[in-house]
């Protein structure tokens, strides 16, 4: 009875990595001194933006939200592009979300720059 216990634990143990690299939430933080209007994320290697993930809301410079999905794409590296206040498009490329927790988007100089952590 023991040994099936132990077994249980070490297959569900080695099941939570899996579960847990299969989603990929972060936290985004805006540092680009615009309000960002709209948000979308895709993988790396696709052409298609697909939707908003901001819906509605708006993320005012200097505030942060909760980013929260799951996909089926088996990679790592994802674009990430907003949309401000003004229509104006600014794009990330090559995020690694499979070890990012927390993302701080800057725009100084005409240039996109990402803090990771």
């Amino acid at each position: 009875m023991k040994s099936l216990a132990l077994t249980l634990v070490l297959l569900v143990g080695s099941l939570s990595p899996m579960v847990a690299q299969s989603k990929l939430d972060f936290t985004l933080k805006n540092d680009t001194g615009v309000v960002i209007a709209e948000v979308y994320v895709t993988p790396n290697h696709s052409d298609d933006w697909e939707d908003d993930i901001m819906g509605k809301d708006v993320l005012p410079n200097g505030d942060s939200v909760d980013i929260t999905f799951s996909r089926t794409e088996k990679t790592c590296n994802w674009d990430l592009k907003i949309v401000d206040e003004r229509d104006e498009e600014i794009e990330w490329t090559e995020l690694d979300l499979c070890t990012a927790s927390h993302i701080t988007l800057q725009y100084k100089g005409k240039k996109a720059t990402a803090i990771i952590k």
